[in-house]
């Protein structure tokens, strides 16, 4: 499971709606309504919020709005009703950014080599609209990827 600190704008087709499906997984973990997953590391900073279920709808609702701007359907209807209220911001580190940023590239060298070249001339991302960006290196919770 990956849920991006990136923009959602960074994902390539393949990685948006991945990033979609996963989302929808970790709301119904949050949600209570899977038994598995329910201490995946991903999940941390969403359960830890003070409004899990507000805080994973308000990411959904972000991707959906992406996938609208590039032409794609994914189910706003599917997104919990939380998400329909403003809530505060979660942090996320430089750190965590620039980790993602790097792990995000490697994957795209793989799967989606022209949709990279798209990026080549962004040195610092954008967050996801619902992090504010603080000082900070690699998350706790990160599972650091073997190269």
């Amino acid at each position: 499971m990956r849920l991006w600190s990136l923009h959602p704008k960074y994902l390539d087709a393949r990685g948006l709606t991945a990033a979609w499906r996963e989302a929808l997984l970790a709301q119904a973990v949050l949600r209570g309504r899977t038994r598995g997953y329910k201490h995946h590391p991903q999940l941390r900073r969403f359960a830890e919020s003070g409004a899990p279920r507000a805080a994973i709808a308000r990411y959904l609702r972000a991707l959906q709005a992406e996938a609208t701007l590039r032409g794609y359907r994914f189910d706003a209807s599917r997104i919990g009703r939380a998400g329909r209220s403003r809530g505060n911001s979660l942090a996320v580190t430089r750190g965590q950014l620039r980790y993602e940023w790097q792990h995000l590239r490697r994957k795209l060298r793989v799967r989606s080599p022209a949709w990279l070249r798209r990026l080549h001339a962004i040195s610092v991302p954008h967050a996801h609209p619902m992090f504010r960006v603080v000082r900070g290196g690699i998350a706790s919770w990160e599972i650091i990827a073997a190269d």
